[in-house]
C-alpha cells in the first residue's frame, strides 16, 4: 500500500511537470512549426507545378521541360517571341510593310497544340515589295509576343514563305504578328471557327469565300496599318529556325471573350516563352 502511495505521487508530479506552461507553449510551437512546414513544401509544390510548360505547349518535349531558357537542342541566339519594349525600338528607316493578299481560304485544321487555317495553293501576298507565298495563320493564346511587358490573351501569326529564296537555301519567312484584346465580337474569327474539328489531328474543307483575310485586315485604321514593330528572329515551334523577319502591329485588335475561350479550349496554353535579343536590332515603324 505504501508502495502505491508513493508511485501515486510520482505519477502526479511527472503529470504536472509535462504540462508546465513552458512544456504546452514548446509542443504548441513545435505544433505550428510542422504546420507551417507542411504548409511551405506544398506551396513550393504549387509553385513549381504552375512554373511548368504544359506538355502541348510548342517548346516542351515533357512536361516538366522549363520554357523560359533556350531549348537544349537550338542554338544560336536570335529565338522568338521576345518582349517588345517601345522605349528601346530604333525607328525603321526602311520601306513600310506594304501587306497585299490574294488569297482563299482551303481548310481548318486542330493540331492539337494549335488551330490553323490554310491558304489555298495559288494565293500570294507582297510584303515589303517582295513577292511571298501565305501559307497559314495560326493562334496562341495567350500572346506569345509582350509589348511593354504586358501579355494579350491572344496572338495570330500570317505565315508567308518568300517566292526568291536560292535552291538549297532556308526559306526567308516573314510572319504577320496580330494581337488581341477582350471585347467586340470579332466577324472574321467567326467565318471560320465553326468549321475548326473538335478533334486533334483533323481537318475540315472551308466553302470558297467563307472566310476572308480582307475582313481582318479591313479591321486595322488606315493611320494604323504602318504602325509595327519588327526584328529578325525565329519560328516559335520546332524547328525554332532563325530565318523569321517579325512583324508585329502594334494595332490591337478585339475578340470576344467566348471567341477565345473557344480557341484556347481547342489548343491549349501553346505560347512560347519569350526570349532575349541580345545584340539584336529592334525597330518600330
Amino acid at each position: 500500500m505504501k508502495n502505491v502511495k508513493w508511485f501515486s505521487m510520482f505519477f502526479f508530479a511527472a503529470f504536472m511537470a509535462c504540462n508546465t506552461p513552458d512544456n504546452k507553449s514548446s509542443e504548441h510551437a513545435q505544433v505550428a512549426k510542422d504546420s507551417a512546414a507542411r504548409d511551405t513544401a506544398s506551396q513550393t509544390t504549387h509553385v513549381v507545378a504552375d512554373n511548368l510548360v504544359k506538355s502541348e505547349a510548342p517548346d516542351a518535349e515533357t512536361k516538366e521541360d522549363q520554357g523560359y531558357a533556350l531549348p537544349a537542342k537550338v542554338g544560336g541566339h536570335a529565338q522568338s517571341p521576345v518582349n517588345l519594349v517601345s522605349l528601346k525600338a530604333e525607328k525603321d528607316q526602311s520601306p513600310a510593310v506594304s501587306m497585299k493578299f490574294t488569297t482563299g481560304i482551303d481548310a481548318a485544321e486542330n493540331l492539337g497544340h494549335t488551330i490553323q487555317v490554310d491558304f489555298k495553293a495559288g494565293s500570294t501576298s507582297i510584303l515589303r515589295g517582295k513577292s511571298f507565298t501565305p501559307k497559314q495563320f495560326h493562334f496562341h493564346t495567350p500572346s506569345e509576343h509582350l509589348v511593354d511587358g504586358i501579355t494579350f490573351p491572344m496572338e495570330m501569326h500570317i505565315v508567308n514563305m518568300a517566292n526568291d529564296t536560292a535552291q538549297n537555301a532556308s526559306p526567308r519567312i516573314m510572319v504577320i504578328g496580330i494581337l488581341f484584346k477582350m471585347g467586340q465580337e470579332n466577324k472574321f474569327l467567326q467565318e471560320f471557327l465553326k468549321d475548326v474539328p473538335d478533334e486533334e489531328g483533323h481537318k475540315n474543307a472551308i466553302q470558297p469565300g467563307a472566310v476572308r483575310l480582307e475582313d481582318l485586315l479591313s479591321q486595322i485604321p488606315p493611320k494604323d496599318q504602318n504602325a509595327y514593330f519588327t526584328y529578325k528572329g525565329s519560328l516559335t515551334t520546332a524547328p525554332f529556325s532563325e530565318n523569321v523577319d517579325w512583324v508585329v502591329l502594334k494595332h490591337v485588335l478585339e475578340a470576344s471573350p467566348e471567341q477565345i475561350a473557344a480557341i484556347q479550349k481547342l489548343e491549349g496554353n501553346n505560347a512560347r516563352h519569350v526570349h532575349e535579343l541580345f545584340d539584336r536590332k529592334l525597330y518600330v515603324h
